[in-house]
């Protein structure tokens, strides 16, 4: 007996969603990786936390598709694009990525009121109001960064801020504290 409750299409589009989402995990290590480098471990740690939140928000996708008796695709990840030149670039980058994933979550929910899956539009509720909240996220650390100076902040200004995002609360938690009831 088939027990999908997902149609092929909604299923595809929560396997590609599961997949933007680990890649968009990759661009933040990879960012992450940059800053560290350059010795911004506040923004590194940063950086890593959210890595690992859009990791969690993969696996919301999976064990979803898998809870509506799907099987999920696991695709190639692409690479992550190349180090920033600057933490101008850096955050504009986060803030164009969220927006980008904002968009395909979007898709997905008019994809799911088409179909009239509304367990899938229900789903899809929590990240809509996670990407209102992340877009927020990236556009305060362009702001803190305007603030600070730019591309000019001193490196006063630079180590403040650099100090603000490793003081932030961590509410990500760890890979090996994640389990499917708790991804």
């Amino acid at each position: 007996m088939n027990t999908n409750r997902l149609s092929a299409n909604m299923e595809k589009a929560l396997s590609d969603q599961m997949n933007k989402e680990i890649h968009a995990s990759h661009v933040f290590l990879s960012y992450g990786i940059w800053a560290d480098d350059k010795g911004y471990q506040g923004i590194a740690n940063f950086l890593y936390r959210h890595a690992q939140e859009e990791r969690n928000h993969s696996l919301k996708f999976m064990e979803y598709v898998l809870n509506r008796g799907g099987k999920p695709k696991v695709d190639a990840i692409p690479a992550p694009p190349a180090d920033p030149e600057n933490l101008t670039a850096c955050f504009d980058g986060v803030f164009k990525h969220e927006v980008d994933n904002t968009t395909a979550i979007y898709r997905i929910v008019d994809l799911s009121m088409e179909e009239k899956d509304w367990a899938t539009w229900n789903f899809m509720q929590w990240f809509v109001q996670e990407q209102i909240e992340e877009e927020t996220l990236a556009q305060n650390l362009i702001d803190k960064l305007k603030i600070a100076g730019g591309d000019r902040a001193t490196d006063e200004s630079l180590f403040t801020l650099d100090k603000t995002l490793q003081e932030a609360p961590n509410d990500v938690p760890l890979a090996q504290e994640a389990t499917g009831n708790n991804p």
